[in-house]
């Protein structure tokens, strides 16, 4: 796959016209892994559609949704090659290249709400995250919203006991690892496209997503119950490559950052109503039981999930930690 990426950057490198050339318009190809009628989905749209309005057809976005050009794993490597110009990678993403720092918005039961997260991704802490990414050859523009992920399994999960021995697709995440491993289950890492047919075949038994995402791959289809845990978040940096975004023009830069600061709102605001149409559409289908937890039994899921926070501190960094949480001025027990 890699010969595959740098044949795929040495083509970029040949097709793309630089900003000296006004005839063709500069293309940016944004890659991402999941369908395009979810948030992340319909965001980059909307920046595909403000982009080469605002800047007159000198900009061309060519949006590549549901892993069509790269998986999980493939796409961060073709962004820093050049293959690619955009993506919007999920938190996790970034801790197997070495920024394990954003690995702290998938630590359970940190963030209890999407306004409380505006604190953090809209403060000097979110600009600070976004600036680690200068090192490794990307440059980040916005975060973008999925949203709070439930559990789904064959089996009714209500208790931490119910998820021991199970086995549970996860993104690469050292934090992630550790939740499943608190819950006594079997976490795996798999790419998103693989999820489904994973999950049809029982190479996994459960997984944690969105609805939007849940709905829009069909997992409901194969899986008998879900739980509302809304023990973690999905959400999404988007990264352009730092060499391709320095060497645009100042006016085109200008005009992108616009759009790109108008599809985020856009794509934000719509997140949450997506997720609640996705649960509905779900209900409607009929094929999945909805389990709510009682305040009992989401203690007993919040005190099981805690010792995540000290088995990972050392990776992320306690500092870090301490400060999301001084930030949402709160603690995960609450």
């Amino acid at each position: 796959m890699r010969k595959f990426i740098l044949a795929a950057a040495s083509v970029a490198a040949l097709t793309f016209v630089g900003p000296a050339s006004a005839q063709s318009p500069i293309v940016i190809k944004f890659s991402h892994v999941v369908a395009s009628d979810t948030p992340k989905g319909k965001a980059a749209d909307k920046f595909k559609e403000l982009a080469e309005k605002y800047t007159a057809g000198k900009v061309k976005v060519e949006v590549y949704p549901n892993s069509t050009l790269y998986k999980d794993k493939e796409e961060l490597e073709a962004l820093q090659l050049g293959a690619v110009q955009m993506l919007a990678p999920s938190n996790s993403k970034f801790g197997p290249i070495g920024i394990k720092e954003f690995e702290v918005f998938d630590l359970p039961y940190i963030l209890p709400d999407l306004k409380t997260l505006r604190k953090v991704t809209d403060g000097p802490l979110g600009a600070r995250l976004l600036k680690l990414l200068d090192n490794k050859g990307m440059t980040g523009l916005a975060y973008w919203d999925n949203g709070f992920k439930q559990m789904t399994a064959n089996k009714k999960l209500v208790a931490p006991s119910d998820y021991k021995g199970l086995k549970f697709r996860i993104q690469s995440s050292k934090v992630l690892e550790a939740q499943f491993r608190a819950l006594g289950a079997i976490p795996q890492v798999m790419a998103f496209s693989e999820v489904y047919q994973a999950l049809q075949t029982g190479v996994v038994d459960g997984q944690e997503n969105t609805w939007s995402n849940i709905y829009t791959q069909k997992m409901h289809e194969v899986q008998k119950f879900a739980t509302t845990t809304n023990h973690g978040y999905i959400g999404y940096v988007v990264v352009v490559n730092k060499k391709f975004w320095d060497g645009l023009p100042a006016d085109v830069r200008d005009q992108l950052s616009k759009a790109m600061k108008e599809a985020t709102e856009f794509g934000n605001g719509q997140s949450a109503k997506e997720n609640e149409d996705a649960l509905a559409d779900i209900k409607k289908a009929g094929k999945t039981e909805i389990v709510s937890l009682t305040p009992e039994q989401d203690e007993a899921m919040r005190k099981a999930m805690m010792p995540v926070y000290k088995d990972v501190a050392s990776r992320v960094g306690q500092p870090l930690i301490d400060e999301f949480l001084k930030e949402t001025d709160r603690s995960p027990m609450n």
